[in-house]
Formats: structure tokens, sequence, C-alpha cells
């Protein structure tokens, strides 16, 4: 294959004119460069693509992703975070009641709602309790999953088939929400999430490949040819080997093999338990093993206030209180599992979002540096929702990639109301700080979180630059922490490729690498930043294989779903979600 007439991207930093690119037979770049000087590799049977002079670039690597928790989310209905009240979400739950069995589905079915969002409740303020669901007309249990990942709100039904009681200690990791009563409110929180989950029966096998080979196409057509998932246990390995399998597997996999807070105090067993796995599941076409994930902290908006902060919480007023967050595994605890994991040549993958929480990462990285000896760990802290910036070097001295998502970096519902009063503008001043880290040497990866948020990709690159993205209320800190162009596209393919340890092989458009490419139907170097929104993918190719064509089909079909996705925010009301009917919201 030949693409001509393109402006490419390289990513390489070349100032040269790149307008062409040829793919070879193996899947690999055979060579760059301008249209007349790769005209000698057009033969009798070359597929030849005019780019109408829009870009060619590597193809989109999401360093934080949780592809196959879209697919199975997909299988249930959504509130798709609206805000909305009582009233207007008991409506919408009555609805879902009458869609999924009606009458015949009770007294037992479960009813599972995906992306509830916990700070939806209006007015602003308003906490959720097991009394509101149990108002509506059903005996079955109902869980609503929160779309952050680390909320979840149950009827009384539900908590009683989990046996949660006022004596229900908190998980290690987790928090079961109790009222001033004493009594359990309905709310479960990060690790405390599975004493209800694990009594919701499981799609069959064949729904869920399905339901992920199709989200996997919603990817493809996006332009990500290469994810890192964030969340991999068993079930996920045996996923993604059924979509090998079948051929439905169109990118390359990184997967984070997740650790258990109790599992970070003993390196050796959670090493082996890696290692396991890895030797079970290394033989599946499009894996690679080498990272393992570890939940530091929470959330930081109100009200779930789980991320680890090292100054406490404020009441709304301007009032420290007494809360700091939860810190899941210590520095200590953390760094010897690091020294272990980087000893035998595993990376490591945090969840940090407050700014205790990465220094607790970056401290146990530390550890482990200097244990180890090892200078090119390339361990990663994700999310940095909040960094001290005492903290903002060390990640350059550490060699610690700062795994980003920057679609949230805007002002909107998240990080104004939800969290302004509660930190202060001193500390609010500080989120996202992306152009301070590139500053101060550190290495940038770009990752979407979905679906905790919609995989919207060319926006969230466009809100990397001007911080207010297509749907932001207003720009976040845009002249302190706004990145340029190029960074933003560096950061998103090269970037995440050094952070995944395959920079040899892909994230630049240069002769040997891979062809992971895509083809856009804009310039998006030289477009208007608000354009880069409405990008849309022409064609994408992993390893020289074409895995979407907008053109075919399945393409048109995939390219429509992906319009979809793209054509808004997080609804912010109730009308919002009930437009079109309740299947909208359903996502059928």
């Amino acid at each position: 294959m030949v693409v001509h007439d393109a402006s490419v991207f390289t990513g390489t930093g070349t100032r040269a004119r790149v307008e062409a690119v040829a793919v070879g037979r193996d899947g690999r770049i055979l060579a760059t460069g301008t249209n007349a000087a790769l005209r000698r590799y057009v033969g009798r049977d070359t597929e030849v693509v005019d780019a109408r002079g829009n870009t060619v670039m590597s193809g989109i690597h999401d360093g934080h992703v949780h592809p196959l928790g879209a697919g199975e989310r997909s299988l249930s209905p959504s509130l798709e975070g609206a805000e909305t009240t009582l009233a207007e979400l008991q409506g919408i739950l009555t609805g879902f009641l009458a869609d999924t069995g009606g009458a015949g589905a009770e007294p037992d079915r479960w009813l599972v709602v995906e992306d509830w969002n916990p700070v939806g409740l209006l007015p602003v303020g308003t906490a959720p309790h097991h009394t509101m669901l149990d108002a509506l007309p059903t005996r079955r249990p109902i869980a609503l999953v929160g779309g952050d990942g680390h909320n979840l709100w149950a009827n009384q039904r539900a908590l009683d088939i989990a046996g949660i009681t006022a004596a229900t200690p908190d998980p290690v990791g987790g928090k079961v929400v109790k009222g001033a009563d004493g009594r359990p409110t309905g709310v479960l929180k990060d690790d405390a999430q599975a004493l209800v989950r694990r009594h919701v029966p499981e799609p069959t096998r064949a729904d869920l490949v399905a339901a992920c080979a199709e989200v996997l196409e919603l990817a493809a057509a996006s332009g990500v040819t290469t994810m890192m998932d964030a969340l991999v246990g068993r079930h996920e390995l045996e996923l993604y080997q059924a979509l090998s399998a079948a051929g439905r597997l169109p990118q390359r996999i990184v997967p984070a093999i997740r650790l258990e807070a109790e599992q970070t105090k003993d390196p050796a067993a959670s090493l082996a338990y890696a290692r396991g796995l890895r030797r079970e599941f290394e033989g599946v076409r499009g894996l690679r093993f080498g990272m393992v994930k570890v939940f530091l902290d929470g959330v930081i908006e109100y009200p779930a206030q789980t991320a680890a902060l090292l100054k406490p919480y404020l009441d709304g007023n301007g009032r420290p209180t007494g809360n700091r967050g939860e810190l899941y595994t210590s520095a200590a605890d953390y760094g010897r599992l690091a020294a272990a994991f980087n000893r035998a040549g595993w990376q490591m993958h945090a969840h940090g979002l407050g700014d205790r929480a990465v220094r607790t990462a970056l401290d146990g990285y530390a550890y482990a540096k200097r244990v180890t000896g090892l200078r090119d760990a390339r361990n990663a802290v994700a999310h940095l929702q909040l960094v001290d910036p005492a903290d903002l070097r060390r990640f350059a001295q550490l060699g610690v990639t700062a795994c980003m998502q920057l679609q949230w970096a805007a002002k909107d519902t998240w990080t104004m109301e939800a969290l302004l009063p509660y930190i202060g503008p001193e500390r609010h001043r500080w989120m996202y700080p992306a152009r301070s880290l590139e500053k101060a040497g550190a290495r940038l990866s770009g990752g979407s979180d979905w679906p905790v948020d919609a995989l919207q990709v060319w926006n969230q690159l466009r809100t990397a630059v001007d911080r207010q993205g297509a749907f932001g209320e207003g720009p976040l800190y845009r002249e302190l922490e706004g990145l340029g162009r190029d960074s933003v596209l560096r950061m998103h393919t090269s970037g995440t490729a050094w952070q995944l340890r395959q920079e040899e092989l892909t994230g630049t458009v240069e002769p040997g690498r891979a062809a992971d490419l895509v083809l856009l139907d804009r310039d998006v170097t030289r477009c208007p930043v608000a354009d880069i929104s409405g990008t849309g993918v022409r064609m994408t190719l992993v390893g020289g294989r074409v895995v979407h064509d907008a053109d075919s089909a399945s393409g048109k079909a995939a390219s429509a779903r992906v319009a979809g996705a793209a054509s808004g925010p997080r609804p912010a009301s109730y009308a919002t979600v009930h437009a079109g009917g309740r299947h909208h919201a359903c996502k059928h």
C-alpha cells in the first residue's frame, strides 16, 4: 500500500516534508517521503490511497483504558452520567424495570444500571440512600454502578442478598458508607462494591464476546491501535483469548494485571500470581504481558472524596475536615512491591489521583530504583488529577511516566461544583498539571479511561490543548497547563508507546516501524484547534492490516457509532437521557 498526498505527522521531530508512506507486505513501513520519491513503490497490484491532503499518523495508543469493561457495560441500561432530581431518576429507573422484564422479572431478576453519576442528584449535595430506590414499584434487587468505577448504589433488597448490615466491616480498599444511625446507606465505595457485585449473575460468554468485539470495532474506528487494559484478571484474559481465537481482536493489547490491596503486602506471592497468568495466556495472539496495576486511592469529587490528599478536604465553606481520603497501600509496601516486579522485568502502573497517592507512588518508585539499581523501569502513575508542585520534577528524576486523561481537564460540574469548594483555589490550580509536568521533564502518555468516560478520542486530544474541549463550560487553566499540538499528538502515540516499551515497534511513522497507522478526514496538525474534536477516521491499520475502512459496510456502521458517541458530553439532565426514549439510554 502507498498513501500519498498526505500531511504525515511522523512523531520523530523531523522537519523534512513527508507527504507519502509506503507499507510493505510484511506489515512494516517501507519508506516515507515526498509523493515523487515514493512513486517507485507503486506496482501493478499496489493499493494506492489518496489522503487528499489530510493527516496520516501513528495510530492512537491508549495508555489507560478498560475496553472489555465497555463491552460488558453495553449489555446493561445506562444513565449516561446524567444529573437528575430524585423524581426524574425514579422515572427513568421505573422505565428500565419495564424494559428488562417488567412483571415477569419479579421478584428476583437483578436490575443493574451503568453510568450512574455519583454527584448527579439534584439539588446539588443530595446524598443517595437506599430508601430512594426502595420506593420504586419493585421487589427486585437494584444496583446503580457509578460511571467513575468507584461507587455503587444498592437498594435494600440488594443489601439483604449481600448480607450487608450495620455490623459489616469495611473491606480492605473499600468502604461501606453508613449513616448517622450506623446503618448502611446503600452506597459502596471502591472494593466494597464487590460485596454486592459478586451476587449479580454474569452474562453468557457468547454475549460478552459479541459485545466486546463490537466495542473493539468502535475503538478501531476511532483510530486506536494499541491499548493498555488497566484492569485485568483471569476473566478478562479468557475474554481476550476468545476474541483472539475468533479473529476479533484488532488492536495490540498490553494487559495490566490487577493486584488487590491485600496482595501488595506480599510481593513474592503477587509476582507468582502475575507470572502464572502470563504463563497461561502468553500464547494468545495480540497480547503482550509485563504490566501490573495497583489502586492507591479512589476519586476526589464530592461526595465520594476517597482520593488521598496531603491536606484534608474542606467542608465546602473553606473549613478543613478530618478527611484526607483513602490510601489503600503504604509507600513502604508499594516500594517493596515495585522493587520485586521491576527486578523481574515487570512494570508498575499506579492509580494515583490525589496528591498524597501520587507522592506515595513516587516514594515507592524511588525505593525500588534505589534497591534494584534499575534506571529504566518505566513505571507509571495514572490520572494525576492533583499533583503537589514539589513532586513535579520527581517524574523525570525517577523515569516515571505521567499517564494523563486530559479530556477531564475542562470546567464542568466534576471539576468545579463537585470539587473547587472542597479543596480550595490554591490546590485547584494544580488540576491535571500537564504543561507543568512537561516543563519539569516528565514523559507524558495519554489514556481515555473508557468507559469511565465515553470514547471521544479526538475531543480528548483537543481538550489537552485548549483545556475546554467541545463540551466544557470554560477553559481550565489553559494559560498555565494547556499543551502544544505536537506535544499532544506525541503524548498519545510515541509517548504511550514508550510507556508500554514498544517504541521500537510503533508510535512513530518511519521506515522499519510496524504500520500501525490512521488516515484522518482532516489535517489535525493545521486545522483550528476546535475542529480537532470532530475528526473522523477514514482508515486504521494495525501491522499493515486494515482493521477499519470507513468506506466499507462494517466501517460505515462503526463510524456512525463513533459519531454518535462524539456528538455530546455526559448528559447533564434527565431530558438528555430521556431523549429518544429509554432504549437510547440502554445503548440498544
